[in-house]
């Protein structure tokens, strides 16, 4: 990755419950990170009002799940990632790109 124009787009949020979601992510940048096999997007807010900013569609920031094979030096390097409920189906935002090594 050369520049912040490089991040990964999010390319779908069907979190309906985020306050970044308003027809797609609007938060500058998403952290995913979690635990015991799980990616959740940690930027996720339940929040009834909408955040974010109108004119930019999120990107990944930070990927703290290293054993991700889209993970190099904990930036992720897929081409855009999905974000949903997870398997728990919580209210949760989990990266559904995510794939472990």
């Amino acid at each position: 990755m050369s520049a912040l124009l490089d991040l990964p787009h999010v390319s779908e949020c069907s979190v309906a419950t985020c306050g970044y979601n308003h027809d797609g992510c609007h938060a500058g940048a998403v952290t995913v990170a979690g635990h015991s096999g799980s990616a959740e997007c940690v930027t996720f807010i339940p929040l009834s009002h909408k955040g974010g900013l109108d004119k930019v569609v999120g990107q990944v920031g930070a990927c703290q799940r290293s054993e991700c094979v889209h993970n190099a030096a904990l930036e992720c390097t897929a081409s855009s990632v999905r974000i949903g409920a997870g398997p728990s189906a919580s209210e949760m935002a989990d990266c559904l790109t995510y794939s472990p090594r």
